[in-house]
């Protein structure tokens, strides 16, 4: 599958851009397709960099600050999970699109629930790997809410990825703050558990739409005073969920 790859990006044209969209940083530990990646992306008019192993992962998203990164998971010295969740502490805002040969369920639920923004398996398709990384790109330039978003007795940071309720500390995971802003960035408005799969996980198709289902109800047992009795993430019978400040 790699050769076929590289057939079809030596096809096309070898002169870089003069004008970076941004720098893209590949963390794959397989030469080949570290050389695959990084045609792919330098045609489409980003700066790629690679690195080769997890801690230069790291060393290099600390000193290019990517605007974005694609991550293979089997990777020597710092695993691609561990690199994940680092990489979402330092900055939550960074998309992170996942490239490996697992396809496990619990593994790309893991890995979400960790904040990557999106999982390809390989292998795949150049076109559909430069989508999935743009559309994350995209998803995070959006205007941004107020940094700091209160309803009822709740309290959220977004950029701090605190939340507060009653004065108390509520502990959310990654992947819950995703989907709370996602609903704050769109109160009121009724949301089909589709388009949460895709603009909130990053998946056109997903294996069941009960990962919806189950993640709001972990958001009402952290935020709602009485979760069997929601008044603010509600369930819209037969089209989804809203979220009503």
């Amino acid at each position: 599958m790699i050769q076929e790859i590289e057939l079809a990006t030596e096809s096309q044209n070898e002169i870089l851009p003069a004008v970076s969209l941004g720098t893209i940083l590949i963390i794959e530990d397989d030469p080949r397709m570290q050389k695959v990646l990084h045609r792919i992306f330098t045609e489409e008019r980003y700066t790629a960099v690679v690195a080769g192993d997890g801690q230069t992962g790291l060393d290099l998203f600390r000193r290019e600050q990517p605007l974005a990164v694609v991550l293979d998971l089997i990777l020597p010295n710092i695993s691609g999970r561990e690199l994940c969740q680092t990489f979402k502490s330092l900055s939550a805002e960074t998309p992170i699109v996942v490239l490996s040969a697992i396809t496990e369920v619990a593994d790309k639920v893991l890995l979400l629930e960790l904040g990557a923004d999106d999982y390809v398996t390989k292998p795949f398709s150049p076109r559909e790997l430069t989508a999935r990384v743009q559309a994350a790109i995209r998803r995070q330039r959006k205007p941004a809410p107020p940094t700091i978003y209160r309803f009822a007795d709740c309290e959220v940071d977004f950029k701090k990825m605190t939340v507060r309720r009653g004065g108390r500390s509520v502990v959310l995971t990654a992947h819950e703050f995703k989907l709370l802003k996602f609903f704050t960035e769109n109160a009121e408005r009724v949301l089909t558990r589709d388009v949460l799969l895709n603009e909130v996980w990053g998946y056109n198709f997903y294996p069941t739409t009960r990962t919806v289902d189950n993640q709001i109800l972990k958001l009402r047992q952290k935020l709602e005073p009485d979760p069997a009795d929601p008044k603010h993430l509600l369930t819209i019978y037969g089209a989804g969920y809203k979220f009503v400040p």
